[in-house]
């Protein structure tokens, strides 16, 4: 499970170290690609695997399954960490979502976002409108 949120740099080679109680869910290798929020995403392979079977099932006449296949395929690149626990995140990922130093990652139970902090401070700040405006929420309950 990923949970939390941790800040770290990246190095002049564009390496981001992952938080140690991470990697062994990564041990296996992951994908990186680009989210919807103009952050990045990591997905280990099985949930990978999940998000790759639902968008090929989505009809390609669909214009937001076109969109949706386009963002997330053609920005993935697989990776395995190094015995430092570090991955390299390509030039146009990190142009995509503006990383350039300090990175935000955060836990998403299932996957991992990368922000560039004061971007993720903004979405943040806007999560209690768009929760107050969602009426699927009070039907989970939570």
């Amino acid at each position: 499970m990923f949970w939390g949120e941790f800040s770290h740099h990246l190095d002049e080679k564009g390496r981001l170290i992952i938080p140690a109680r991470y990697r062994p869910q990564l041990s296996q290798g992951a994908i990186l690609t680009r989210g919807l929020d103009r952050n990045l995403v990591i997905y280990p392979q099985d949930a990978w695997q999940n998000v790759s079977e639902r968008l090929n099932q989505m009809p390609i006449t669909h214009p937001t399954a076109r969109a949706l296949r386009r963002l997330l395929f053609s920005g993935a690149v697989e990776f395995s960490l190094d015995r430092q626990g570090r991955m390299l995140i390509p030039g146009y990922l990190r142009d995509y979502a503006s990383l350039d130093g300090d990175v935000l990652i955060a836990g998403m139970e299932t996957f991992l976002e990368i922000w560039e902090p004061s971007s993720w401070r903004r979405t943040l700040e806007g999560v209690p409108h768009a929760l107050a405006e969602a009426k699927h929420i009070l039907e989970l309950g939570i």
